[in-house]
């Protein structure tokens, strides 16, 4: 059986960390939490972009993440449009950029027109979404903690009349003192880290520059602790820093990366009480 063999995996995830947490316990590891991330809601953008979506001006809408999709379709149940904003989103074409927010709005009744292949990157989205005719049309995209620039300008450059809603943004914990205290002694306190975003990475690089210690955490992360990415966009943002992640899973999901740590732990270091 899989087993994280006692390791000391350190995860910087915030709104799933419990979840994580257990998933490690049950594979034989020890967790240690270390929020890296703070979800900030837009309430304000969020009900603008629901009063242009009940207008039914958009002929496509693409949510990006889950997060977005529920922080959209709760906030029309709020205010009493439930059931018109779902049938708005009906009469477009839906896309959704992978399985979390298409298990949101599947919960909702909706069906995705357009889901990309894995890993469900920026990539797959635009191959995806390439036999859409965009010229002239209205297209919604509701992104994450942060505009994805690189998205939004592709389907600008197909001749989209594109309307940007972010319903959230991502920001540092409030309490940062579990992810400045492993930072500071990162190779002391775990064997290994579960990046599962790309902002974990830019948040834990950032207190490890203000705090003057980022090249110590760069060589920690490349000679004594094993890196773990969910998939290429968190590795990617790793590479940026200086850091070469040992693990990415072939499927870019929380479960098959602590599986795939787990398998990476046991081909190439012995258990700590056998050290």
């Amino acid at each position: 059986m899989t087993s994280l063999r006692g390791a000391r995996v350190g995860l910087f995830e915030s709104r799933l960390s419990a979840e994580l947490a257990e998933l490690v316990r049950r594979l034989g590891g020890t967790p240690v939490v270390a929020p890296a991330v703070r979800e900030v809601p837009h309430p304000s953008d969020t009900a603008a972009f629901l009063d242009a979506l009940l207008t039914r001006r958009f002929s496509v809408v693409v949510f990006l993440t889950g997060a977005a999709a529920k922080a959209v379709l709760r906030e029309a149940d709020t205010a009493g449009s439930l059931n018109d904003a779902i049938a708005a989103i009906q009469q477009a074409t839906l896309v959704c950029r992978g399985p979390k927010p298409t298990a949101v709005v599947r919960g909702y009744g909706l069906q995705p027109d357009i889901l990309p292949e894995k890993p469900f990157t920026t990539k797959e989205l635009l191959t995806a979404m390439a036999p859409l005719e965009l010229s002239g049309r209205s297209v919604a995209v509701v992104h994450y903690g942060e505009r994805n620039v690189a998205f939004s300008d592709a389907l600008r450059s197909r001749g989209a009349k594109l309307v940007d809603a972010c319903p959230y943004e991502w920001a540092l914990p409030e309490n940062t003192a579990p992810l400045r205290s492993l930072v500071r002694d990162l190779a002391g306190q775990v064997d290994a880290v579960a990046f599962t975003s790309q902002v974990q990475v830019k948040n834990l690089f950032a207190v490890a520059t203000e705090m003057g210690v980022s090249e110590r955490v760069a060589s920690a992360l490349n000679e004594d602790v094993v890196v773990a990415a969910v998939g290429p966009v968190c590795a990617d943002a790793l590479k940026q820093v200086g850091v070469v992640p040992d693990v990415q899973p072939a499927d870019p999901k929380m479960g098959p990366l602590l599986i795939a740590l787990a398998d990476y732990l046991e081909l190439t270091r012995e258990a700590p009480d056998e050290a």
